[in-house]
Parts: structure tokens; C-alpha cells; sequence
């Protein structure tokens, strides 16, 4: 299968890194059949093009078109009309998008791709803000110059609707104070409901956001509040645990927001992404994260906060 040489999806690594920092973001849009507008960030897509064929397999759950081999790697091949409760139009699926989440590659079946855009985070809003259909589905909404929206789909939540949530697996308590607490910010429900079942098995403590503005502003708060009571940030949150894409503020500028404020000395920030490639965790070091691990394993993200958290 061919990249689609004329949409321009892969720059390269140096191209994607200067993103990193900038709050912005690049989205491949793309229609399954009716006038809504989907988009995917372009960093989760590996190419673009012609269906191949697809070996049904039984027993796939609703979506789960089948398999197809791809350069010697069998991958699921997912339609995304169903999950969104479209109708199928003729020539849907047609084209394939193949993208990468949390190290695991997948077709994506859509009707046609249209371009790519780029646009500052802060006009990616959270759906709550708009009226939405498939509300569960939507992570955010971009309002285009000229009108017309973009959905950003929640494909987290696609993926543990098609196959289920992944299992947490048994893991021991962290040796840590009973006052110790980890901030977090997600926009993804699953996630949010994946990384608090692990700070409960942790027996961590914990407060979270729902995008990047929301979690500096609540931030900015508790160390407007510590500095009050005269004590560290540290005494009041101990880690800071980011997501990569999030509306209105991503979590690039959310590290430097909370790097170049030394209020934050001695708060570990680490990023928890989808985006797993290693440009990605290049553009994560680049902000200063202390350390990034792939969404979603439960285990490698409770060994990479344990050391972080302990006393």
C-alpha cells in the first residue's frame, strides 16, 4: 500500500519536534460518508491509502472488519462508521488510514481523506462546550475559518469499545506518604478512568483535569496556594502526570508551563501518550519531562511513577 504522496502526512522528525512547544497541532481531516468532518492528529498516521484485502475472521466484535497483512505485521482493520452509528454509504471503505496508538498498529476505515490543517490548541474545544452527536466518541472540537466543525474522535474509547479495556494487573502499594498526591490531566474518559484505578492500587492520592488549560489554571492555584501557607508545591502534589493531546493547551506547553515556574522545583512532570513513537518521546524531552511512558500499560506506568513517589 502506497503512502498518499500528495497529502504530505509524514514530515519528518525535525519537523514534528518544532511542534512540540508551539501549542500547535497538525489534523488530517477525513469524511465517513456524511458532511461531519473527522480528524486525526497526523502524528498517529503512518500512511494513507487503497484498501487492501481483508480476511474476515469470525467472532470479530462489531467494527472489527478483519485482518490484513501489512508489510509481514497481520493488523486489525476497523471501520469507523459503525462505532460513530452511521450509516455505511457506497464506497466506504475505500481507503485505509493506518495509524499507531500505544504501540499497537490499526487500519481505520474511512470514505475519502480531504487535507491537512494546522491550528493553535487553543481553538481545540472540548465537546462539552459544543453540541455534539456521538458525545462519548468526540475528545474535541475545532471550530475551521469559514465555518464548519472538525470532530477529533476519542479513538481510546473506539478501541476499548471494539476490544475491551485493558486489564490492571496486580500492583503492590507504593511506599508513600499518606498525604502524598499525583496530579493528572486526560481528555480521554477511559484514560482518565485507566490512570486512577492505577494511583488506587498505588494507594496514591490523586486530582485531575480534563485539558491543559484547565489543569495550569488549577495549578496555578495550588501553588498560589502553597506559597501562601508558606510551604513547598511538592508538599501538595508530588508528580504531575500529562497527556500529549489535549484541548486548549497541550501537554508540551503544559511541561514549560510548569518547567519555567519555580514555584514547581522539584515536581517530577511525566507524559503519558498514545504517541509512542520515539520522535514523540524526542519531542517529550525536548519540553523537559522527567519521564514519558506509552499509553496503556498499567504496570510500565506504575514502575515509572513508583521511584517518582516514594519516600
Amino acid at each position: 500500500m502506497n503512502l498518499v504522496e500528495n497529502k504530505n502526512l509524514l514530515d519528518s522528525v525535525d519537523a514534528r519536534t518544532r511542534l512540540a512547544g508551539s501549542n500547535k497541532m497538525e489534523i488530517l481531516l477525513f469524511s465517513l460518508g456524511t458532511r461531519e468532518v473527522f480528524g486525526i492528529n497526523v502524528f498517529k498516521v503512518r500512511e494513507v491509502g487503497r484498501t487492501p484485502h481483508i480476511t474476515r475472521t469470525p467472532n470479530m466484535p462489531r467494527g472489527v472488519e478483519g485482518l490484513i497483512s501489512l508489510r509481514g505485521n497481520v493488523i486489525p482493520v476497523l471501520s469507523l462508521a459503525p462505532f460513530m452509528q452511521l450509516e455505511a454509504p457506497s464506497g466506504l471503505g475505500k481507503t485505509m488510514m493506518v495509524a499507531e496508538y500505544s504501540k499497537r498498529t490499526l487500519g481505520f476505515l474511512v470514505h475519502e481523506v480531504d487535507r491537512i490543517i494546522r491550528v493553535d490548541w487553543e481553538r481545540v474545544k472540548a465537546p462539552e462546550s459544543v453540541l455534539t452527536v456521538n458525545h462519548g466518541l468526540i475528545t474535541a472540537v475545532i471550530e475551521l475559518d469559514g465555518g464548519g466543525l472538525v470532530s477529533i474522535l476519542d479513538v481510546e474509547q473506539i478501541l476499548a469499545n471494539a476490544f475491551g479495556e485493558a486489564m490492571i494487573v496486580d500492583i503492590a502499594p507504593a511506599r508513600v506518604d499518606p498525604d502524598t498526591s499525583v496530579f493528572f490531566v486526560d481528555d480521554s474518559i477511559v484514560a482518565r478512568r485507566k490512570i486512577a484505578e492505577v494511583l488506587d492500587r498505588l494507594g496514591v492520592r490523586h486530582k485531575h483535569a480534563t485539558n491543559g488549560m484547565e489543569a495550569w489554571t488549577r495549578l496555578q492555584g495550588i501553588a498560589a496556594h502553597a506559597q501562601q501557607m508558606g510551604h513547598s508545591v511538592r508538599d501538595d502534589v508530588r508528580l504531575i502526570l500529562v497527556d500529549a493531546e489535549m484541548p486548549e493547551m497541550d501537554g508540551y506547553v503544559l511541561t514549560k508551563n510548569v518547567k519555567s515556574d519555580k514555584r514547581f522545583e522539584g515536581v517530577p512532570v511525566v507524559m503519558h501518550s498514545s504517541l509512542s513513537s520515539e520522535a514523540n518521546r524526542a519531542m517529550g524531552k525536548s519540553v523537559g519531562v522527567d519521564a514519558y511512558v506509552a499509553k496503556f500499560d498499567a504496570e510500565a506506568l506504575a514502575d515509572t511513577l513508583r521511584p517518582l513517589i516514594e519516600r
